[in-house]
């Protein structure tokens, strides 16, 4: 790997350990307002905001500008969002606002991958970084958890700046005082990421072409006989999984008695066996057997319902780690597939941008379809298993799509799949 390539891993890191801690402070924040419980469901969809209704632009906007700089803008985005959030602004907002920021970072992050490094090395690239991020996860959530401790946060609410009252007050407040500096830490390094040699695109100056250009790369890539096998299978896997996380809170309530700062160590759980799946699969699956880890999807599902049957901690761990090893080994070699093919019909922040817009449309609506169900009382038991029975379903379709086109498509998939093996650059 070229040496940029760890410097946009620590960038990654420290970014994405923000996030998640930063998630695990809103949730207690929110609890300990006395904000109505769908409030906390909500968090995923309004993270999903932007991503959504930007990203016609930021994928656009990660082609013209060097990626290092669009990288350092949009951490100081989330900084801004984790001060309102801080200093009295609405959760949920704040949240929104961190988001943003998040939606301009991803283009970027995964876009300059197809720069720096040959098509033979995007499966195990890919492998690093979502292992790394996936690590990240898991610290941060356990770091959330563990700022929110009685003994942890005591610490941080006795420091006390001289001459100035901060008006930090409680642990969630404590919690995101430091989280701040996480992001911080992400932004420097990524003023050290490299500049790559690919060509930089100029910004089209009408809205109305950038929504038409977006539309178009969509299309395209839904229209390629192997983008839209991937495209859907990754939308699947992070829509569930953007939501996921916030239902293993609600079901160690209910199934274990745990708290927010006991069940962010679960959440973490399930990133262990993620970040173990997906760096198997880097190590195991080249680009053009992308497709065949689809039958595991439809496992993934059967295994998400079986949660409900849980009630012990030491028979969770392990069915966690397992739930989650299978969505790491599926997600990396299709989201692989998906950058190839994407960086070959429209270039990399186009088309990493379609990805995000459909993951994160995927997030907000599965988001806000169990908000709503959370509204009007439904279980997180009864939440678990509709999850489970989507991805069960929808895999099996995307396994069935997938057949057909290579009986239907079979010259095109087989001569897709030889770009696939055959690219070196």
């Amino acid at each position: 790997m070229k040496k940029g390539f760890y410097t946009i891993m620590s960038a990654q890191f420290f970014s994405s350990l923000a996030d998640n801690a930063l998630l695990v402070a809103a949730i207690e924040l929110l609890k300990t307002s006395g904000a109505p419980p769908w409030h906390v469901p909500a968090l995923s969809p309004m993270f999903a905001l932007f991503y959504v209704v930007l990203a016609p632009f930021v994928g656009a906007f990660a082609d013209a500008v060097p990626k290092g700089q669009v990288m350092f803008v949009s951490n100081a985005i989330k900084v801004v969002g984790c001060l309102l959030m801080l200093f009295g602004g609405h959760p949920l907002l704040a949240y929104a606002i961190v988001g943003l920021g998040a939606a301009a970072y991803s283009p970027a992050k995964y876009g300059i991958l197809t720069e720096l490094l040959p098509a033979s090395q995007l499966v195990k690239a890919n492998g690093w970084i979502e292992g790394l991020t996936i690590l990240s996860i898991i610290f941060g959530i356990l770091l959330g958890g563990q700022l929110l401790r009685g003994t942890v946060s005591g610490q941080l609410l006795h420091f006390d700046l001289p001459l100035l009252d901060t008006g930090i007050d409680t642990p969630p407040e404590a919690a995101i005082s430091l989280i701040v500096f996480l992001y911080v830490a992400a932004a420097l390094f990524n003023l050290k990421i490299p500049r790559t040699e690919a060509p930089l695109q100029p910004l089209p100056r009408s809205p109305v072409v950038l929504v038409r250009d977006f539309s178009a790369c969509n299309a395209r890539l839904w229209s390629d006989k192997l983008g839209q096998i991937s495209l859907a299978t990754t939308t699947l896997f992070w829509g569930v999984s953007g939501n996921l996380r916030v239902i293993v809170f609600a079901w160690a309530a209910a199934a274990l008695g745990y708290g927010t700062s006991q069940a962010s160590s679960l959440v973490g759980v399930v990133a262990i066996g993620t970040a173990a799946g997906a760096i198997a699969a880097s190590l195991r699956c080249r680009l053009d057997q992308a497709t065949g880890v689809i039958p595991l999807g439809i496992g993934m599902g059967v295994l998400v319902i079986g949660l409900n049957f849980i009630h012990n901690v030491w028979a969770a761990a392990p069915f966690l780690v397992l739930l989650g090893a299978i969505g790491g080994f599926l997600v990396v070699p299709m989201n692989a597939l998906l950058q190839h093919r994407g960086h070959n019909l429209m270039g990399a922040g186009r088309s990493i941008a379609v990805q995000n817009f459909n993951e994160q449309a995927c997030i907000l609506g599965l988001g806000a379809f169990y908000t709503g169900m959370t509204k009007f009382g439904l279980s997180a038991f009864g939440a678990i298993t509709v999850f489970g029975l989507v991805v069960a379903g929808t895999m099996e379709l995307i396994r069935r799509w997938h057949a057909r086109n290579l009986v239907q498509h079979k010259a095109e998939v087989d001569h897709l799949l030889a770009i696939a093996r055959s690219d070196k650059h």
